[in-house]
């Protein structure tokens, strides 16, 4: 199979949100696609009607645009192969799944689903752990097989509902290698006779997936592990139709935090954290679950968390621009075993890509927050007020803490407070206040200062240090002080002072 024709697919179902779990196997498809100079393509699986969610699939369309993965073909971007949803693909399919009944791979079933009903619950009653549609019971089961050919043909003409199962074989091996995993292999005796084509005449997922696959020219198949237990029929099928089958690679799952069990929503709810790509309402019971882009992620820091979940380098490099991933990736590289979600490393990544982030860019998407605030800023005061918080920030919203570079604080540090406020400290405060106005309020001049005065007063630093800094923010821990003096300027900072000591002593006392 030539590299250079690669074409893979996501092919999600419209049935709620994109889990992050989806996301990464979106993400591996395109940096899988893109490596090989091959073609990403959206696929919408929504044979099944009676699960399907409005507003999902745009979810989904909108999560990729995001993220900055958007297809390059398929719904809304077209291609030659579409249409890209499968509920518009109906009339392709019944040809296909007949095409097997002629050709002995496949059967009517004209079972009643009371009379399948009837079936498990003896079945149930004789101690019969999970019975099954298979080589074995089908041939006391209502369906070609065991109807004479006139009566199967009577029911047809008549109308009469039925489905076309698949004729899974009895005593075969079946065997393939998959790209992540090696070769996997079934018994096809542990198979059941699967529903290719419902009593509606729409395709089930296997039969529209394959036939799709196929007609797509799709050479890869990057899938989650869920779908690993239906591999071996969709090689089965290919073997049917007599196609060649694009090879398999399945993804492990994404574990919780503790790695005991799937990440679920719950877990993001628990935990605090988000587990879809955006915000998403439920519209039928209206609740409503956070994403990582309402949570202050930024989707390159999103794709370099997917990518690690599974997949690494080879190397010590942890943080890769989507281009550097394109070059990188590779399934030899992606692991077999799941990948524990760790929601402090998805918070430091972020980090990185803020803390990577001009002061400009951070301006323009903290401003907003200012407002919410009901605080103003010039340009100038942004960008200082950014440049001093972003190196302690994980979000843009987290700058709000040093609200305190644009307005006088209310409160005081009562930690700071009870340790290290002394009964000669306001003395102190007033000698080194005025030690600092008397220099050009520059930081580089403040910092000067305020080590000169030390060494004078023949104090420690954790004597003054910490009072000067909750005088000045309110905060026990914060920013440089001096460029944090610097930008109140020497009028706010005498102000600040004054108050505070007066608010401090009365608290003292």
């Amino acid at each position: 199979m030539s590299e250079s024709k690669v074409r893979v697919r996501f092919a999600p179902s419209p049935t709620g949100p994109l889990h992050i779990g989806g996301v990464r196997t979106a993400l591996y498809n395109y940096l899988f696609a893109k490596h090989h100079g091959g073609t990403f393509i959206l696929r919408i699986e929504d044979t099944d009607q009676t699960r399907y969610v409005p507003g999902a699939e745009e979810y989904i369309r909108e999560a990729l645009e995001w993220l900055g993965i958007p297809p390059d073909e398929g719904v809304v971007a077209g291609g030659e192969k579409g249409p890209y949803r499968q509920s518009e693909r109906k009339d392709i399919y019944a040809p296909y799944a007949q095409q097997l009944v002629e050709r002995g791979w496949a059967y009517y079933a004209f079972d009643t689903p009371e009379e399948l009903e009837a079936v498990r619950e003896r079945a149930k009653q004789a101690k019969v752990a999970s019975w099954q549609y298979n080589s074995i019971t089908r041939n006391s089961m209502k369906n070609s097989l065991t109807l004479p050919e006139e009566q199967v043909q009577e029911k047809l003409d008549a109308g009469e509902p039925y489905v076309i199962r698949f004729k899974m074989p009895r005593g075969e091996e079946v065997r393939f290698e998959d790209r992540i995993r090696g070769w996997v292999s079934f018994s096809s005796d542990q198979l059941d006779d699967k529903v290719l084509m419902k009593n509606d005449g729409m395709p089930t997922y296997h039969l529209a997936n394959i036939v799709d696959d196929h007609l797509m020219e799709i050479t890869h198949v990057i899938r989650g592990e869920e779908w690993l237990p239906s591999a071996p029929l969709h090689v089965m099928l290919y073997k049917a139709f007599d196609w060649q089958a694009p090879e398999f690679a399945h993804l492990s799952l994404i574990l919780k935090p503790n790695g005991k069990g799937k990440l679920s929503k719950r877990d993001g709810d628990e935990g605090g954290f988000p587990v879809f790509p955006l915000e998403w309402t439920d519209p039928k019971t209206g609740n409503t679950a956070s994403g990582y882009r309402e949570s202050g992620y930024f989707p390159d820091a999103v794709i370099n968390i997917l990518a690690f979940l599974g997949w690494n380098p080879g190397t010590p490099q942890e943080i890769f621009s989507l281009d550097e991933l394109v070059q990188a990736f590779t399934l030899d590289r992606v692991g077999k075993s799941g990948a524990k979600f760790d929601p402090e490393k998805a918070r430091w990544y972020n980090q990185q890509y803020l803390r990577a982030r001009t002061d400009e860019e951070l301006s323009s998407l903290f401003r907003p927050f200012l407002a919410d605030e009901g605080l103003e800023a010039t340009d100038e005061q942004l960008s200082d007020y950014v440049r001093l918080m972003k190196e302690r920030a994980y979000f843009p919203k987290d700058m709000l803490d040093g609200r305190y570079l644009l307005e006088s604080p209310t409160t005081y540090d009562e930690k700071t407070v009870r340790k290290k406020w002394k009964e000669a400290t306001p003395e102190h405060m007033r000698s080194i206040a005025d030690r600092l106005l008397r220099t050009s309020f520059k930081a580089d001049e403040l910092e000067t200062a305020f080590k000169s005065y030390l060494q004078e007063a023949e104090v420690g630093m954790g004597a003054i240090m910490p009072n000067l800094r909750v005088l000045v923010t309110g905060k026990g821990m914060g920013p440089s002080l001096f460029e944090t003096m610097e930008m109140i300027g020497p009028e706010e900072f005498k102000a600040r002072i004054d108050r505070g000591i007066e608010s401090l002593n009365a608290w003292a006392g």
